[in-house]
């Protein structure tokens, strides 16, 4: 399924925009969490290079511990590469539904579309709208989020 970027765009916001409106005490996590890691520079020089080919688009709540540790990464990452990192945040699980994970609103509905079922989400899309990879909660067949974005694209 290819989607439209440029609706993606207008329905999220960047990482930095995320982090600045985030509220306390999550705002404090992200913003340690982004002073204090240290991206892997080879990654990051290999990700440069296919920067502008690529969208990565991440779901997040403020609740979430992963997306604490994950988020003020794609942050670093896109700043330090050009790599357009764009989040959908606010998701909120219904507690009153045995069927239906996500309360939508304030979940966006994309939680539906994107099929979200563990946070954060990290869906890697092409030019196109053409989905090329995930990352659900954290990085699994890389030591770092950097590394595996960057083994999501070289497979291409």
């Amino acid at each position: 399924m290819d989607v439209d970027l440029s609706e993606i765009r207008k329905r999220t916001v960047s990482t930095g925009q995320y982090i600045d409106g985030s509220e306390e005490p999550f705002k404090e996590s992200l913003v340690a969490r982004k002073q204090t890691y240290q991206l892997h520079k080879e990654a990051v020089d290999q990700l440069k290079q296919f920067a502008h080919s690529y969208m990565v688009v991440a779901f997040s709540a403020s609740w979430c511990k992963d997306c604490a540790q994950n988020i003020p990464v794609l942050a670093l990452i896109a700043e330090t590469t050009g790599l357009q990192v764009r989040v959908f945040g606010g998701l909120m699980k219904d507690p009153l539904s045995h069927t239906i994970k996500w309360r939508i609103p304030p979940s966006p509905p994309e939680v539906i579309t994107f099929n979200v079922d563990k946070i954060p989400l990290i869906i890697v899309f092409d030019v196109n709208g053409k989905e090329i990879g995930r990352i659900v909660e954290s990085a699994k067949r890389c030591p770092t989020l950097e590394q595996e974005l960057c083994e999501i694209i070289k497979s291409q």
